[in-house]
């Protein structure tokens, strides 16, 4: 599925939920529970993504051309956050994933949802994500 796919089936599975906002934060929590195994060698400083609010771990390796990101956080409704962003980002090459326009999260009303101070931190882990793509792009192109 492409990036686009993705995002449609996200809002199609948010939309189910509608105005229930307690609902939704639970489902946010359900898909953290849906993270691989993060390998508690990569729980250093380096792997935290810094302007969130909660400790997110956050790694990523270049395979055949696609980026393969691994994450967990100390709380779930953060790790059910970076897990969306996983389903989206994941297997994806560099250059994909810098050009890639997440508009699910404002179509699912994710700032609504989590606030100010999560908001920010979300805005971090996509920057994050995006600069791991660009570093590999630039790796793949030297």
């Amino acid at each position: 599925m492409s990036i686009e796919e993705v995002q449609e089936e996200i809002v199609s599975e948010f939309e189910i939920l509608g105005e229930d906002r307690e609902s939704t934060i639970f489902y946010i929590m359900e898909l953290g529970e849906n993270l691989k195994e993060f390998p508690e060698s990569q729980r250093k400083d380096e792997n935290i993504i810094k302007g969130c609010q909660s400790k997110v771990w956050l790694t990523a390796e270049e395979s055949d051309g696609k980026v393969h990101y691994l994450a967990d956080s100390n709380t779930d409704i953060t790790k059910g956050l970076i897990s969306l962003l996983i389903r989206v980002l994941n297997l994806r090459t560099p250059e994909e994933i810098i050009h890639a326009e997440l508009n699910f999260i404002d179509r699912i009303g994710m700032g609504n949802i989590i606030g100010s101070q999560r908001s920010n931190g979300l805005a971090s882990m996509i920057k994050q994500m995006k600069l791991y793509a660009i570093a590999f792009q630039t790796k793949l192109n030297t």
